[in-house]
């Protein structure tokens, strides 16, 4: 039995969470043969968004949430979500429902079925978008895509359904100035692409100003491509270049001409423009030495507020099919009263990593067995 991780980071969605959870419920309840989690990760949110997600997790063991001290941001809070993630497979989508939720069907279906590690989801198209945001938006990877030597797919969304070794790989870079989609493509490993025609948000408003974007966009390339510190240095040799040529151009001109006073306005211009471009590139380097001063700190990602997952609950008991201690507990109030019924009805040493023609001597039947014991 599949163990699917479904993160969705969250940041004042109150309007539209509770249509997200009943459409993805209502897919990941189709598949057969599956056990999921539903992982919130609030952002910082100043509304009712946490309310909602406690609310749901009264009424649905698959709930699980962390709440952050503050807003640490999407990267950080996607992170996060990676990093307490239990599934064999982890979709990361957003909870706007631009993120169909029908695709995970396909998701899983395909990592199942091909030798891939990664699905993930590629915008056709930008209808109902400003025009303004989607020309910086494509303009931004095409440049990126260019400049850097990891791959930058245009289109491509956050959402995306992986294996447990690519985000193991993923979540081993605990780089403080995250660009995710860097980061997917940096680690490598096979990946198929879904499009999908642009989907407005079901509810609320976007948080994602234009400027924020540009500050996102800002980070992501100082992350992945060294080429505008190579620039600053080519634009610094061309202009000791064409100093030294207008140097000896002077210095002829006023040996055969005398006047060596003419061209004080072109002068005074030259003098701005080297220091204007002097000030640029000083702001370049400045941004690259800033990343690097906030990585040697090494402070923590994010800090967690609340959370209703619980180390000790959440570890596996039966680790071949993801039975944990709190399965194991919910059998025993459902009636459980044996430690056979307990391995059938949480669907414990089911997988054939487990020693099911010699149970009693399999590492799994001796903890089911202590934890029987324990809450018996």
């Amino acid at each position: 039995m599949d163990y699917i991780s479904i993160i969705v980071p969250c940041f004042n969605e109150q309007e539209v969470l509770p249509i997200f959870y009943k459409d993805v419920c209502r897919i990941l309840d189709s598949i057969d043969y599956i056990k999921y989690e539903l992982l919130f990760v609030d952002d910082g949110s100043h509304d009712k968004t946490l309310k909602i997600i406690k609310d749901f997790a009264k009424v649905n063991k698959n709930v699980k949430f962390i709440s952050f001290s503050r807003n640490f941001g999407k990267e950080a809070a996607m992170y996060a979500g990676l990093t307490e993630a239990k599934g064999d497979y982890i979709a990361i989508m957003d909870a706007d429902m631009q993120d169909p939720p029908e695709l995970l069907l396909e998701m899983y279906s395909s990592l199942k079925s091909e030798n891939i590690d990664c699905v993930c989801a590629r915008r056709a198209d930008r209808e109902g978008e400003g025009r303004i945001r989607s020309f910086l938006s494509n303009a931004f990877y095409s440049i990126i895509d260019k400049l850097s030597n990891t791959e930058m797919v245009k289109g491509a969304r956050d959402y995306r359904m992986m294996t447990r070794q690519m985000v193991d790989s993923v979540i081993s870079m605990k780089e403080y100035n995250r660009y995710s989609k860097g980061l997917f493509s940096f680690v490598g490993y096979e990946t198929k692409w879904i499009d999908f025609k642009n989907v407005k948000r079901a509810a609320g408003e976007t948080k994602w100003s234009i400027f924020a974007l540009m500050k996102y966009a800002k980070g992501g390339l100082i992350s992945f491509s060294s080429v505008p510190l190579v620039i600053s240095s080519y634009c610094g040799l061309l202009s000791c270049f064409i100093a030294f040529v207008l140097g000896i151009y002077i210095a002829i001109k006023t040996m055969i001409f005398g006047n060596p006073t003419d061209g004080w306005t072109t002068l005074v211009c030259i003098i701005l423009f080297i220091g204007g471009l002097q000030m640029l590139f000083l702001g370049i380097i400045g941004q690259y030495l800033s990343k690097t001063y906030m990585e040697t700190k090494d402070r923590p990602i994010y800090f967690t507020k609340d959370s209703n997952i619980d180390e000790q609950s959440g570890k596996y008991i039966c680790y071949c099919n993801h039975v944990t201690e709190q399965d194991i507990i919910d059998a025993i109030k459902n009636g459980a009263i044996t430690v056979e019924a307990i391995i059938e009805e949480t669907g414990a040493m089911k997988n054939s990593n487990c020693e099911v023609n010699n149970p009693k001597g399999s590492c799994c039947y001796s903890d089911i067995v202590n934890v029987f014991k324990k809450h018996i």
